[in-house]
């Protein structure tokens, strides 16, 4: 991708400035960490000081994003403000990868189950299934199929309301 396409020279018919590739790649970024910080884009409004459709048209790469404000949102996202810009050297659109999309998908469902218990026990799910992955001993992960984790010392997830 050359200089120029990155800079969004190009213009549209009215003379007014297209969202250019820039705009859409921190646009996406922004997106993608709002979801993975559990916000909803009218948290994410309020917290940054714009509307609703302000917030909307920065994700979209509609609107260009301030340096200022970008300074504040990636306060708020609690990332560096290079984080937005990251990826950018590549010659095509960057799509999620599959692992992202279902990390996002992950976060968003989460986000929306309202029972802690739940919440808890889907986190201590992910640490047994992580710890599962990384035991070095075959006889462990045997011992985990067997008797779902007993034989591990770990309690049985128990929800409860």
């Amino acid at each position: 991708m050359n200089l120029q396409a990155l800079a969004g020279e190009a213009r549209s018919g009215s003379g007014r400035p297209r969202a250019d590739d820039i705009d859409r790649h921190v646009g996406t970024q922004l997106r993608q960490r709002r979801i993975m910080n559990g916000l909803t884009v009218y948290t994410l409004a309020d917290l940054i000081g714009v509307t609703y459709q302000q917030a909307h048209k920065y994700e979209n790469g509609v609107n260009r994003i301030a340096a200022g404000r970008l300074y504040v949102i990636a306060h708020v996202l609690d990332v560096d403000v290079g984080y937005f810009f990251e990826g950018l050297e590549q010659d095509s659109p960057s799509e999620p990868t599959r692992q992202q999309r279902i990390f996002l998908e992950l976060a968003r469902n989460f986000r929306s189950i309202r029972i802690r218990k739940h919440q808890e026990a889907i986190c201590m799910l992910t640490r047994i299934l992580a710890n599962l992955e990384n035991a070095s001993d075959p006889a462990d992960r045997d011992a985990w199929q067997r008797d779902g984790g007993a034989g591990l010392g770990r309690k049985r997830l128990a929800i409860a309301d």
